[in-house]
């Protein structure tokens, strides 16, 4: 008998086990530390027929749907200790980071808890009154990365069924456990069939994409499978919501010095092991000072403490998955065979661990700066002037998000507004909160997702005619 943790799907508010199972690695050891069943097609139904038949009397109520998000919200803080433990075995973050990732899944539940969702005028004089009212949009197929299991999955999960949605969320192949055991630990809190967790490959997810009861799409992924998803949509006119990837910039301008700023660029970069979609991917420093910023960043890279997640004293863990880890460390082996000079930490032999590495001596047309690494690597890039950097900081099809460092805010900020992408930062990078829209532009994504615009996606909008007040 198998000595691996197990775990359930939950479809229709019940336990449901799969004939099949596959094995979910420790990436720390690259090494199976537990088993989650492979979905079928009739189970995929199965939990599509249960999310349609409870969205009658979920969408209903919401005085029931506040009062509920806001008990999830101190259930999920109640089992973050225990419930870490299960993320870090199959994602390889720390521990601390994973138990964050359940409390502060608490704080967006209790914002969309709160959140109001009234009428909106949009006029009243004597020929009319008019209201916009907001609906929920349906069954809603929520599908998530392995790089944030479970914070993700409740960006998408709060504000869907608190605009009155049911949901059927699927997690990554790559780290399912913790959101299987999400879905486990709600059945005694939403009603049966509200929320449908289900398990299994990238065939599951197109399945899903192509239901004929989903009527929205909230997916969080690559660029490549966001056109996937985009496509199968289309079919029937699906709604989605698409946060891709990102090669985010930030720009440091003349009047800042190494030291003043290296520790928040550093994890700017590095947070989850570099493994963050709005993570700094490029570092565009004045030419006369990259020595100056790789110096400092290396420094922090040689003591940065690369370990397995369940040690106190690790930062950072390992790279999630062999396929990313074999991509990181090519596009490092690629950079430093285009002449670049390459300075790492020290990290594991075991699993997946990739030590922080700092790279000096790279431009355009090398792929550690045309592309999204995803990993532990920074690169350092020099530039002639503000304009220069600009330019190079928006030649790329991604627009996630993007930074300025100045000792000016306000000169920072002109520039900020130039970035081409979703977010930009001043001073600071990967600020979020539940209130503050994030979305992309260009090829990161479609939509948004948190704040009262993040709700307004799991919605349509119908507007009422009345008589006027003559």
């Amino acid at each position: 008998m198998s000595t691996l943790a197990q775990f359930s799907m939950t479809i229709g508010g019940k336990s449901v086990a799969s004939p099949t199972q596959f094995d979910v690695l420790d990436p720390a050891t690259a090494q199976a530390v537990a088993t989650a069943p492979m979905c079928t097609v009739d189970q995929l139904d199965e939990a599509m027929q249960s999310a349609s038949a409870a969205l009658p009397v979920w969408s209903a109520d919401l005085d029931t749907r506040r009062a509920v998000l806001e008990e999830v919200a101190t259930v999920l803080e109640n089992a973050a200790e225990h419930l870490a433990a299960v993320l870090t075995a199959e994602q390889g973050k720390p521990l601390k980071q994973a138990k964050y990732e359940f409390t502060s899944s608490a704080d967006w539940f209790r914002y969309y808890a709160k959140l109001a969702q009234e009428t909106e005028l949009l006029n009243d004089d004597a020929t009319a009154r008019v209201d916009g009212v907001r609906k929920p949009l349906g069954v809603v197929a929520a599908i998530t990365p392995w790089n944030f299991p479970i914070l993700l999955a409740n960006w998408k999960l709060a504000p869907a069924l608190a605009a009155g949605n049911t949901v059927v969320l699927k997690p990554s192949p790559f780290t399912p456990t913790a959101t299987l055991a999400l879905g486990e630990l709600l059945r005694g809190i939403l009603p049966a069939g509200v929320l449908n967790v289900i398990s299994g490959d990238h065939d599951l997810g197109a399945a899903m994409t192509a239901h004929p009861a989903v009527r929205k799409i909230s997916f969080t992924g690559s660029v490549a499978t966001g056109h996937k998803v985009a496509a199968s949509a289309a079919g029937d006119l699906k709604r989605t919501t698409l946060e891709l990837g990102g090669n985010d910039p930030a720009i440091v301008l003349d009047d800042v010095e190494p030291d003043a700023i290296a520790d928040k660029l550093f994890w700017g970069a590095l947070m989850n092991c570099g493994q963050a979609c709005s993570a700094i991917k490029r570092l565009y420093v004045p030419q006369n000072r990259v020595g100056a910023f790789f110096d400092a960043l290396a420094d922090r890279a040689r003591s940065a403490r690369v370990g397995v997640g369940t040690e106190r004293s690790s930062q950072l863990g390992p790279i999630n998955n062999a396929p990313q880890h074999e991509r990181v460390v090519g596009l490092v082996a690629d950079a430093v065979a285009h002449g670049a000079r390459a300075l790492s930490g020290s990290a594991p032999d075991s699993g997946y661990f990739h030590p922080v590495t700092v790279l000096q001596g790279v431009s355009e047309g090398v792929r550690i700066v045309d592309e999204e690494q995803f990993g532990p690597v920074i690169p350092v890039i020099g530039y002639t002037d503000a304009e220069d950097a600009m330019q190079r900081a928006n030649s790329t099809s991604f627009g996630l998000s993007g930074s300025v460092w100045s000792a000016d805010p306000e000169r920072a900020a002109g520039l900020a507004q130039r970035l081409e992408c979703g977010t930009a930062w001043v001073n600071s990078h990967l600020a979020l909160a539940p209130h503050i829209p994030f979305g992309g532009a260009k090829h990161s994504g479609i939509g948004v997702e948190n704040g009262p615009l993040g709700l307004n996606e799991f919605t349509r909008l119908q507007v009422i005619w009345r008589p006027g007040s003559a």
